[in-house]
């Protein structure tokens, strides 16, 4: 009973549409591609009246421009100060002087105490663009699309499918994001496509959003396929 209960298990990759991660993209199990832009933000209501109107055009004439669909994503996280901790550690230990050097310590762990007791959150932007396959899907009745949808499963025919497709897709991938960065750009945006590490670190930290704030992943080095 133990083993079959065993086999029965699944691994928390296999619930999710995530097939690999690898030349900045996002590859689906189904096939299709995935780009994610990083976007900046404006403060719109520090703009003139004439300037508001100048954005909001820009804006939708950007949208018009669009033949394909776009997702816009907010994310709020909890602001993870450790980097900034790093640093003043570090500029702490260049200075000679033994009242500064302990000031410098005290403002860090002072620092430190206020974002525990307090939620410092921050809100991210990304725009995620599609590239999908032409091949018609096979028909399937609601269930089963319920069920592939909650717990999407790879093979070996998926994967050789994916491999075929992807350097057609990517191509259409890669106009389209030209496309999106020509189109932000106008909007007074600033905006980067992620790359390979920096995609994983986000679907990590989304889909494990505790344990992401305790356990980081260490730096990917040459690796860009999950």
């Amino acid at each position: 009973m133990k083993k079959n209960k065993r086999s029965q298990r699944k691994s928390t990759q296999s619930f999710l549409p995530i097939g690999e991660i690898k030349n900045d993209c996002v590859v689906l199990k189904e096939g299709g591609l995935r780009a994610v832009l990083k976007v900046s933000t404006i403060n719109f209501n520090l703009k003139s009246e004439e300037e508001q109107m100048s954005t909001l055009s820009s804006y939708q004439q950007f949208l018009n421009t669009l033949d394909f669909p776009i997702q816009i994503s907010v994310q709020s996280r909890k602001v993870d100060l450790a980097g900034y901790f790093k640093k003043i550690e570090e500029q702490a230990e260049k200075i000679e002087n033994p009242l500064l050097k302990s000031q410098a310590r005290d403002y860090k762990e002072y620092v430190k105490k206020i974002s525990e007791y307090a939620d410092i959150m921050e809100k991210k932007f990304y725009v995620v663009i599609p590239s999908d396959p032409m091949r018609k899907a096979i028909k399937q009745n609601f269930l089963s699309q319920l069920f592939e949808h909650l717990s999407p499963e790879d093979s070996l025919a998926k994967v050789k499918v994916r491999y075929l497709e992807f350097k057609s897709l990517r191509k259409v991938l890669s106009d389209r994001v030209g496309v999106v960065l020509s189109g932000l750009t106008r909007c007074g945006l600033r905006a980067n496509q992620l790359t390979s590490e920096e995609l994983i670190d986000l679907y990590y930290r989304s889909y494990n959003p505790n344990i992401s704030q305790f356990e980081k992943i260490e730096k990917m080095g040459s690796y860009d396929v999950l």
